[in-house]
C-alpha cells in the first residue's frame, strides 16, 4: 500500500486515495456512489474531497472482501455507513457460519474417503430422501441438483413406484461433497471425475490433494476473516461519534 499524504489540510482526492489501495480514482469514486464509502465532502467546483476516515472505510472494505466476498463486503459496509451496526454484525455472523459449515463438511468428506480407502464401508441404516432433502440441506435449487446428474456427478436412484429421484446416504455424501469442490471453483468435469473415484476407491490421491488445497483456502479465508474484522473495527473507532 502507497503511503500518500493528503492533498490539502488533512483531505484526500480520490486519486489520493486510489494510489494509496492501488485502485483507480474512478473505483474511489464509484464506491463512495454505492455506499461503501461515507458520503464525502464537496470543493465548491463538486469535487470530492476524502478524510482519514475515508481512508480507513477503504482499507476496512478491501480486507473485507478477501475474507467474506464482494458482496457481503459491500452490505456490511453501507450497514454500516447508515449506522446500522446489528444489521453489518448479522452479515459477517452468516459468513462465519458458512465458513463453520464448509469445515464441518469437509471433516466428513475426509472421513468417508478414509473409510472408502481404508476399508469396507458399513452397512447403510439410514433411508434415501428425496431430492428436496438434499436442495434444502445444501442450500441449493433441485434444479442445480439434477443439472449436476447431468455433468455425471451425481448418480441418484430411482424410486421404483414413482420414478422419482432418491439420494441414498452415499448420494448425499456425493452431493456434499461436490457441493465443497464447486465452492472451492472446480469445474463439473473435475468434479466427477473425483467422485468417480471416490465410487471406486481407487483415486484417493487426487481427491485428497483436492481436499488439501481447498482446506488451505478455508484457512486463509477465515484468517482474511480476523484481518477484515479489525480494519473494520478501526474504521469503526475512527468515525466521528453521533
Amino acid at each position: 500500500m502507497e503511503a500518500v499524504k493528503p492533498s490539502n489540510g488533512g483531505k484526500y482526492r480520490p486519486v489520493d486515495l486510489a494510489r494509496r489501495h492501488g485502485l483507480s480514482a474512478q473505483a474511489v469514486r464509484n464506491y463512495e456512489r454505492e455506499g461503501v464509502l461515507p458520503p464525502a465532502e464537496r470543493t465548491l467546483n463538486g469535487y470530492r474531497r476524502f478524510t482519514e476516515v475515508h481512508a480507513k472505510a477503504l482499507s476496512a472494505y478491501l480486507a473485507l472482501i478477501v475474507g467474506h466476498g464482494h458482496a457481503a463486503s459491500g452490505d456490511i459496509m453501507r450497514a454500516v455507513n447508515r449506522g446500522e451496526i446489528d444489521t453489518a454484525l448479522r452479515t459477517i455472523d452468516q459468513s462465519h457460519g458458512l465458513l463453520h459449515r464448509d469445515r464441518e463438511t469437509l471433516d466428513a468428506v475426509e472421513t468417508a474417503v478414509a473409510t472408502l480407502v481404508g476399508a469396507e464401508p458399513a452397512p447403510q441404516t439410514r433411508a434415501a430422501v428425496p431430492i428436496s432433502v438434499v436442495a434444502h440441506r445444501l442450500g441449493l435449487r433441485p434444479a442445480t441438483l439434477r443439472k449436476w446428474e447431468l455433468a455425471g456427478v451425481l448418480r441418484p436412484q430411482r424410486d421404483p413406484g414413482t420414478r422419482h429421484r432418491v439420494y441414498a446416504p452415499d448420494d448425499v455424501r456425493d452431493a456434499e461433497l461436490a457441493h465443497l469442490l464447486r465452492r472451492g471453483g472446480y469445474r463439473l468435469d473435475h468434479i466427477a471425475t473425483v467422485l468417480r473415484r471416490v465410487r471406486d476407491a481407487g483415486g484417493a490421491e487426487a481427491l485428497a490433494g483436492s481436499l488439501s488445497q481447498w482446506r488451505k483456502r478455508l484457512t486463509e479465508r477465515g484468517q482474511a476473516m480476523l484481518t477484515g474484522a479489525g480494519r473494520l473495527a478501526e474504521y469503526l473507532d475512527s468515525r466521528p461519534q453521533p
